[in-house]
C-alpha cells in the first residue's frame, strides 16, 4: 500500500527543521506531530523512520544524492530506506533514477570512513580506541534501529507471567540475557494502553540501564541517592531492588525532568522514593547528607554516543569542544556526589558514552585526587550480583557485542574509616544537632 505523495512533503518539512540541529530530533518530531493532528499513525511512523534513516545515513546520502543534495532528495532517500521504494508515490523520473542508482551501489566497497556514517572527528576517536575493524562493526550496529527493552517491576509481576500476558496482545517478547527482569521486543507497539503498563508492571528501560541499577547493590533499609536521576528509570529500578524500604533520593537539577518521574512513580507502587530538585552538585540539600549515604549512583550527563541507535542526531549535534566541557562537568559532579558516601559505602559512576575521556579518564582522575576511594573490579561486582557478563575492571557494554545501548560504569568504594576519622565525624554530627 502506497503512502500519499503529500507525506513526502511533511517529511521534507520536518527534516529541514531537524537538520538545523537546534534541538533533539525526537523533541522536534513530537512538536511537529502535535501541530499536525490530522496525520495518522501510519503516516507519523513513516515520517519518523524517514527522518531517522537520513540521520543515520547522512554522509552516504549526501555524497550520492548528487550536486546540492536537496532536502527533497534526502527525504526521498530516507523514505525509501525506511519503508521501501515501492511504497512511495508521486516521484519524478529523476527521483526514481536516483533510487535505482543508490540501490545498485555496493556499500561494502565504500571507504571505511564513509561506510561508518560518522563525523570525521568521532570516527577518528573510535578508531584510536577500538581500531578500524571494531569501529566499523560498532558503527554498523549504531546505524540500525534499537529494539524496545522493558523492565518488569518485581513488586508487581514476574517475567514469565508478563511474557504470557504480552503474548495475548499479541506482542512477542523475549528475556534479555543479562538483566533478570528485562524483556526485549523487536517491534514498537503502543504500550501505554496496555493494562500491564497502566498498572506499573512494566517500564521502558534499556537492558544496559537495568544492569547499571543492579551494580549499585542497594539493599533493604539503606540510604541511597540517584544523583542525576532525570526521568527516573534507574531510580525506579533501584527502588524495586530495595523492595520499597529505606530512603531513595532522586536528585536532579532539572525540575522538568523530575516532573516526568511523578506518573511513573505513581504507577510503580514505590513509597521510598523522594524526588529532590538541586541547584548544583554542592547544593545545601546535598551537603546535609554528606557522609550519610550507603550507595550513590552518578549516571553523569554525557555525549550520549552510546545511544546513537535511538538518537542518531546526537553524532551530528555534538562537537569535539563540547566533549571537553562535558568532562569538566562530569569530574565536578562525581566529586560532589562522592561527599555523600559514608565510610565503607559504594559509589557507581556511569555514562551512556563510548568515549574514554568521559569514562576511564574521569574515574582515573577521581581516584588520583581521592585516596579515600578505591576501585572495585567490575568482574567482582558482576559475580556478586549474578550478572552473566565477562568484564575486567570496568563495565563496557557495546551495542555490537551485547545488544544494548553503549554503557560504561565503574564501582568505587570509600575505604573504611580510621578510628580518629570516625570520632571526628561523630563530634561534627553532635555539633550540628
Amino acid at each position: 500500500m502506497r503512502l500519499p505523495p503529500a507525506i513526502l512533503g511533511n517529511a521534507e518539512e520536518v527534516l529541514r527543521e531537524i537538520l538545523r540541529f537546534t534541538s533533539p530530533a525526537d523533541v522536534t518530531l513530537s512538536r511537529y506531530f502535535k501541530d499536525h493532528p490530522r496525520l495518522g499513525g501510519r503516516e507519523r511512523g513513516a515520517i519518523a523512520e524517514c527522518v531517522y534513516a537520513v540521520l543515520r545515513q547522512k554522509s552516504f546520502f549526501t555524497d550520492f544524492a548528487g550536486t546540492g543534495a536537496s532536502m527533497r532528495r534526502l527525504t526521498v532517500l530516507g523514505m525509501a530506506e525506511a519503508i521501501g521504494a515501492d511504497s512511495l508515490g508521486g516521484l519524478s523520473e529523476d527521483e526514481t533514477a536516483l533510487l535505482t542508482r543508490i540501490k545498485e551501489i555496493d556499500r561494502s566497497l565504500l571507504p571505511p570512513k564513509k561506510l561508518a556514517n560518522l563525523p570525521d572527528w568521532l570516527y577518528d576517536k573510535f578508531v584510536a580506541q577500538y581500531g578500524e575493524e571494531e569501529t566499523l562493526a560498532l558503527a554498523a550496529v549504531l546505524n540500525t534501529a534499537a529494539p524496545l527493552d522493558l523492565r518488569v517491576n518485581s513488586l508487581k509481576a514476574d517475567r514469565d507471567k508478563v511474557i504470557a500476558e504480552l503474548a495475548t496482545a499479541p506482542i512477542a517478547a523475549e528475556p534479555t540475557p543479562y538483566s533478570a527482569l528485562g524483556l526485549r521486543i523487536w517491534k514498537k507497539p503502543a504500550l501505554q494502553n496496555l493494562p500491564l503498563f497502566k498498572e506499573g508492571a512494566i517500564e521502558v528501560q534499556d537492558e544496559g540501564s537495568q544492569v547499571l541499577a543492579q551494580l549499585l547493590g542497594a539493599r533493604r533499609g539503606e540510604m541511597v541517592v540517584d544523583f542525576c536521576a532525570g526521568a527516573g528509570g534507574k531510580t525506579l529500578a533501584i527502588g524495586a531492588i530495595m523492595r520499597s524500604t529505606g530512603r531513595l533520593y532522586a536528585f536532579d537539577v532539572s525540575e522538568k525532568r523530575l516532573t516526568k518521574l511523578k506518573p511513573r512513580l505513581a504507577r510503580s507502587g514505590l513509597s521510598n522514593v523522594h524526588p529532590v530538585v538541586i541547584a548544583h552538585e554542592r547544593d545545601a540539600k546535598v551537603k546535609r547528607l554528606a557522609g550519610k549515604i550507603d550507595r550513590v549512583l552518578v549516571d553523569a550527563p554525557c555525549s550520549g554516543m552510546g545511544t546513537l541507535r535511538r538518537n542518531p542526531d546526537v553524532k551530528w549535534r555534538q562537537q569535539p569542544e563540547g566533549i571537553a566541557e562535558l568532562t569538566e562537568k562530569q569530574a565536578s559532579i562525581l566529586d560532589g556526589a562522592a561527599r555523600l558516601v559514608k565510610f565503607g559505602g559504594r559509589l557507581v559512576y556511569a555514562t551512556c558514552s563510548l568515549l574514554d575521556e568521559e569514562n576511564e579518564g574521569i574515574v582515573q582522575g577521581f581516584l588520583a585526587s581521592h585516596p579515600d576511594f578505591e576501585l572495585v573490579p567490575m568482574h567482582k561486582v558482576l559475580a556478586e550480583q549474578r550478572i552473566p557478563l565477562e568484564m575486567g575492571d570496568y563495565l563496557k557494554m557495546l551495542p555490537h557485542k551485547h545488544g544494548t545501548d553503549g554503557f560504561f560504569a565503574a564501582v568505587l568504594e570509600r575505604k573504611a574509616a580510621p578510628a580518629k576519622a570516625v570520632a571526628a565525624e561523630s563530634d561534627e554530627d553532635a555539633a550540628s544537632e
